[in-house]
């Protein structure tokens, strides 16, 4: 990893019936490695909130705590990875964030979605119509640095497991199998999310970044 470049925080998203708590080895990791960590609370986290709702708490924390001109990478474990994309997609992330990396997410459902009746979890139900609605213009995510980290038999809770691949961005397959909750500490999962963090921007992605950034700078934001 080039150390000479500056990093941008990450925020890291976590799942369904997570906290924050479940990044304790991830924020000291990637802390470890020089980047500058946050985290948030999605509350409430039983999925009786839908993932819109949800998402709009992450916007509303980034406006709070970076400044506008704050070029972001974001990370989701699990449902945390869903919250982020509709964030870039649909409330104005794809212009604050450079990387989005996500592990074990059901980006097109997951069977065992059908075990509740809450609200996030009949929108990450396959083929759902939020899912449909999310997925038909997921060709935006060309636009920065999307990385899906999936396992082939996840064996609780991503049923497939390749439904936590895209067909854009960068697939990468950690394992041949791995239980849910703990690929967040895998050793393996670790390393590949500072990976996908530490990667160079792809050069359409600069060079759309660096359009921003005029503009910006054109405009007076952050001056």
């Amino acid at each position: 990893m080039n150390r000479s470049k500056p990093r941008n925080p990450i925020l890291l998203l976590h799942g369904i019936n997570d906290t924050t708590t479940v990044f304790s080895q991830m924020s000291t990791y990637l802390t470890q490695l020089g980047w500058s960590v946050y985290s948030l609370d999605l509350v409430p986290c039983n999925g009786s909130m839908g993932i819109d709702c949800l998402a709009q708490q992450v916007a509303d924390y980034i406006a709070v705590t970076f400044p506008a001109e704050q070029a972001l990478d974001l990370f989701g474990f699990s449902m945390g990875g869903i919250v982020g994309r509709y964030y870039v997609q649909r409330l104005g992330g794809i212009d604050r964030v450079q990387r989005l990396v996500t592990l074990v997410s059901p980006h097109r459902g997951t069977w065992v979605a059908y075990g509740s009746r809450l609200t996030a979890a009949v929108q990450m139900r396959p083929d759902s119509p939020f899912l449909r609605d999310l997925n038909q213009d997921a060709a935006m995510l060309e636009q920065i640095n999307f990385t899906s980290l999936w396992v082939p038999l996840d064996l609780m809770m991503i049923v497939p497991g390749s439904t936590a691949c895209m067909p854009i961005g960068r697939n990468v397959k950690l394992g041949d199998w791995a239980f849910h909750g703990p690929a967040i500490r895998d050793s393996r999962s670790l390393k590949a999310v500072a990976e996908a963090l530490a990667e160079p921007l792809r050069p359409q992605v600069a060079q759309r970044w660096q359009a921003i950034s005029t503009k910006e700078h054109r405009d007076g934001v952050g001056v």
